[in-house]
């Protein structure tokens, strides 16, 4: 019963800004006060929202968004992955150390920095670019702790083995850890993923042209000084919204194993 109000509670929301965002212009205010039921169905509603959002800039920074994070999971794990395999499996003097920096930075809010990061940014001529955009979000620190605490968490039988046959510290990464590592990956890559798909403070600051405006600036623009479609502005909030949590929905049993093993070894 609490499971059923819960899902209830969070869908809801949802459900209200896709049944608005069928509405015609700014009509759907009409339900709202007072508040009726009839807010809360599609009743003679359409599609005209999502055919006039899915012509307009919006798609090209919806694009854009896809195309950063798609980025950003590519080159992300492909750092992530032999620095969690370096601090969960090679002795050195100072991998606490290490490990300890990269998770107290991985928790500082990324807009404290910012700032003084765009200028630099810009000073290196990385404004307005696809490079500008992914770079800040590759070494994710999160990504790295989820890597490494799952890789602990292999049989170190397996890896010795392995280099008994003569694989070799990479060769025994490529062809025994990241096959059981399929979760674990997964859910750097959605962490990944998240951190971009969200963006908003940063493209802002590298001052991102037309051509590469990623979605959430894209629906942004939407509202200018004369014009505000919140019908339109509704439609854009719904497709963000629900795009990770279809890919959540879709990846939920390797996401929630790669969370649940963070915490068994240190």
């Amino acid at each position: 019963m609490a499971g059923g109000l819960i899902a209830i509670a969070v869908f809801l929301p949802l459900w209200w800004v896709f049944v608005s965002s069928t509405r015609p212009g700014n009509t759907y205010v009409e339900n709202m006060t007072p508040l009726s039921w009839l807010a809360f169905i599609p009743w003679g509603g359409d599609l005209t929202n999502y055919a006039g959002l899915l012509s307009g800039p919006f798609v090209v920074g919806l694009f854009n968004s896809f195309l950063v994070a798609g980025a950003t999971i590519l080159f992300g794990l492909i750092i992530a992955v032999p620095a969690a395999y370096a601090l969960a499996t090679l002795q050195f003097r100072g991998r606490g150390l290490i490990f300890t920096f990269i998770v107290i930075v991985a928790m500082i809010p990324f807009d404290a920095i910012a700032i003084p990061l765009s200028a630099l940014f810009q000073g290196w001529g990385l404004s307005d670019s696809y490079a500008g955009l992914v770079l800040p979000a590759l070494a994710n620190g999160f990504a790295i702790f989820v890597l490494r605490q799952f890789f602990l968490g292999i049989p170190s039988e397996l890896m010795d083995a392995a280099e008994v046959d003569g694989l070799g510290t990479l060769g025994t990464l490529w062809r025994i850890v990241l096959p059981l590592s399929k979760p674990a990956l997964i859910g750097a890559g959605m962490m990944l993923f998240l951190s971009q798909w969200q963006a908003y403070l940063w493209p802002l600051l590298i001052g991102t042209s037309p051509e590469r405006q990623l979605a959430p600036i894209a629906l942004a623009n939407l509202s200018t000084m004369f014009t505000v479609d919140l019908g339109q502005i509704l439609a854009g909030s719904f497709v963000l919204s629900v795009i990770p949590m279809i890919l959540l929905l879709f990846f939920q049993k390797q996401y929630t194993q790669s969370l649940s093993t963070t915490g068994l070894k240190g």
